[in-house]
């Protein structure tokens, strides 16, 4: 038997596992006492092997037929029909008509890569992903406020050692079981402060004197935060000295709440007042400037997922920032990241404004940096695109050709239903992947990659810890890398750059072209990575680990934190008497993100094996809908259908959907694609509907 330290496929907690390889060529997931998950797994990560041998694996490439079947071909035939049909798009309407749709899932490595095709071998503007969907409002508000995203500033061991933890819109007991084992001390000392719509099973860790519950109405988030700052400066909890000597903004932050008094906050929210004087309470009390052991402040999807998503996260790190929390001991505003690499895939290249280092692609010093690395004119590399909603809402008009990498737009969309009209329309669809999806299913050429266990490359957890993930066995014969399948490619196009094919090779050209950047990698190295103590960046050359950022200065030129003043907008698509219930969307304990992998693993699929509506049983009663029933949730967008689940931890006025399924079950058929219009990022968690028994 072999044995493999590496890291599990899934989330961003990227938890320590060890791969064993036994002689008939099996593989067994056990455990390994890491930082992050301090030697738990969650089901999905001890499952994860499962999806090595599925029996559906893609193993060569498919071609569709002129019957409209995927049918299989040779790697030559493939990559000659991709060539063609891109050298004939783009002959007849430009570079930009080809597009790229990445994904936080891709190693370090493949992100790079990724970014670099798309603006060199297929010259094109058009490159975003999926983590459009995750990471953008907590990056923009940080981004504006702190100088800096790095999704947590500090040690995810921090938040064990602090008092008082502020967790808003984030299910961790589901989403990152491993990660609740942090929570023991906040617990033990009372200081648990959770905000959902619902009694998650994060929100029951406040049970039994743990903490409190915040259960606002849906799309009140950024009211809620204002209150709580209202009330921190009222009682004399804000930390003067710290405001004076580390922030500017603040008299206009602190002009701004006064017209958030608790009494407003509790009529807009719903959340009495006795509960928003206890949460800040808690959260104060905690806090350094009252000698407290430390406060930790953390945002999710279920805060940053609305089209005031950014000016939501902007108010949690000016709530921070009230109490003199960033940059002190166990103390801190923080982002949870969602996708394996949700922090490195956004760092290095596929977003549609940015180049390697975390850098502005519209910069003309990061552009001439990059060039030079790249070996072409900086004249070559594309201005920035435009955000994934936006990418998408092109498909079929001025893009005819879309390149997807390790996505499943077709189930993680907003409005999911006009995509796949968009989808119809394309000249051409390229999808690597190494199991059929939804998304395959629109393909004109599916390309069978690696998977994480059959390949080597990196990723950085939600610390901004930059992980070596290990190969411990081969991919079935014919399968690729993609590294070596966009190399290939890129030659076919005659691009004038050099694609590398090896891991190592490509990373260190990745650290190269992030030298100076924010996100600087320039001072690691696969070999480097091989020490697994932890390298935090940025990793200048010759410099160290960076695990805790900002205990001196912040991201911008001048040292500061920049408070910016925000008010609470309305959801784009409010209640009104044809749709007078709140959808809100979210994740199960048993599967992941789109569920095109965890969907396959019967373990889990018995858990979890189909959509379902959550609702009130107030809710239930007025829709004569029992436990069970068929029921359907219907926006403007498009109708779900799928069994009633009836609980008393939702509010009566919202019903919940999680977002895993495809078919009539889909969450995404009734989102909105409206979009914040800093990040871009869409409005997923609140939307109104109509519901009924089927």
């Amino acid at each position: 038997m072999s044995r493999t330290d590496t890291h599990c496929p899934y989330c961003a907690l990227q938890c320590g596992m060890h791969l064993d390889v036994t002689e008939t060529g099996d593989v067994e997931v056990s455990p390994r006492d890491f930082p992050t998950n301090m030697g738990g797994l969650c089901q999905k990560g001890w499952t994860s092997a499962r999806v090595l041998t599925l029996p559906d694996r893609i193993t060569t490439p498919l071609i569709r037929s002129e019957s409209g079947e995927l049918e299989p071909a040779t790697w030559d035939e493939a990559m000659c029909f991709i060539a063609e049909k891109v050298r004939s798009i783009q002959g007849k309407h430009g570079r930009d008509a080809v597009g790229v749709f990445g994904s936080g899932a891709l190693t370090n490595e493949k992100a790079y890569q990724l970014g670099k095709f798309a603006r060199l071998a297929l010259g094109t503007r058009f490159i975003d992903y999926n983590g459009r969907f995750c990471m953008s409002s907590a990056a923009a508000g940080a981004n504006r406020t702190l100088g800096l995203d790095r999704g947590l500033p500090f040690p995810l061991s921090d938040v064990g050692e602090a008092d008082a933890l502020l967790l808003l819109g984030s299910n961790v007991a589901d989403t990152m079981p491993p990660l609740v084992q942090h929570l023991g001390g906040v617990r033990d000392a009372g200081g648990l402060v959770v905000v959902d719509p619902r009694h998650s099973a994060t929100a029951a860790l406040t049970d039994n004197g743990a903490g409190i519950h915040l259960q606002p109405l849906p799309g009140s988030d950024l009211a809620l935060l204002l209150g709580l700052v209202h009330i921190v400066i009222a009682q004399g909890w804000s930390d003067q000295e710290y405001l004076e000597t580390r922030t500017s903004g603040w008299e206009e932050v602190r002009r701004s709440v006064t017209l958030w008094w608790p009494a407003r906050v509790a009529a807009r929210t719903g959340v009495p007042e006795e509960l928003l004087y206890a949460a800040a309470e808690v959260l104060a009390k905690a806090s350094p400037s009252q000698r407290g052991k430390g406060t930790v402040i953390l945002t999710g999807r279920g805060v940053e997922q609305h089209t005031d998503g950014t000016d939501t996260v902007t108010a949690a790190i000016n709530l921070a920032l009230a109490l003199g929390l960033p940059g002190r001991p166990h103390s801190g505003y923080g982002c949870l990241t969602g996708q394996g690499n949700g922090q490195g895939g956004r760092e290095h290249g596929q977003k549609a404004d940015q180049l390697p280092g975390y850098r502005s692609i519209e910069d003309p010093a990061s552009r001439d940096q990059v060039a030079a690395v790249w070996g072409v004119d900086p004249a070559a590399i594309p201005g920035k695109g435009v955000p994934a909603v936006e990418l998408l809402g092109k498909l079929g008009t001025e893009i005819r050709g879309l390149f997807v990498h390790g996505a499943n737009p077709v189930v993680s969309a907003p409005d999911v239903g006009a995509l796949q009209q968009w989808m119809r329309a394309l000249d051409l669809v390229v999808v690597c992947d190494f199991l059929p999806s939804e998304t395959t299913s629109y393909a004109h050429v599916v390309l069978p990659v690696a998977q994480w266990a059959e390949e080597e490359g990196t990723m950085t957890n939600l610390e901004g810890r930059i992980l070596r993930r290990r190969k411990a066995i081969d991919p079935p014969p014919g399968v690729r890398s993609e590294l070596e399948i966009l190399a290939e490619l890129a030659d076919r196009l005659n691009s004038k750059a050099r694609f590398g094919t090896e891991p190592a090779d490509v990373f260190d050209e990745l650290a190269h072209a992030s030298a100076g950047g924010k996100a600087d990698y320039s001072g690691l190295s696969h070999a480097r990575l091989d020490d697994e103590s932890g390298y935090y960046w940025p990793v200048p050359a010759g410099g160290a680990s960076t695990p805790r950022i900002f205990t001196k200065r912040f991201g911008h030129d001048d040292g500061l934190a920049h408070m910016v003043a925000v008010r609470p907008g309305t959801p784009e698509d409010d209640l009104r008497p044809e749709a007078p219930v709140y959808l809100v969307t979210g994740r199960v304990l048993t599967q992941y993100q789109s569920g095109a992998q965890t969907r396959r693993v019967s373990e889990l699929t018995k858990a979890a094996p189909e959509s379902f509506v959550e609702l009130h049983p107030t809710l239930a009663q007025r829709y004569q809908i029992e436990e069970g029933d068929m029921m359907s949730v219907e926006s403007v967008r498009g109708r779900i259908v799928a069994f009633a689940r009836i609980s008393r931890g939702i509010r009566p006025d919202t019903v919940f959907v999680p977002f895993h399924w495809a078919g009539e079950g889909s969450a995404n058929l009734a989102t909105n694609d409206a979009t914040d219009p800093i990040s871009g990022m869409p409005e997923f968690k609140v939307c109104a509907v109509q519901i009924g028994k089927v």
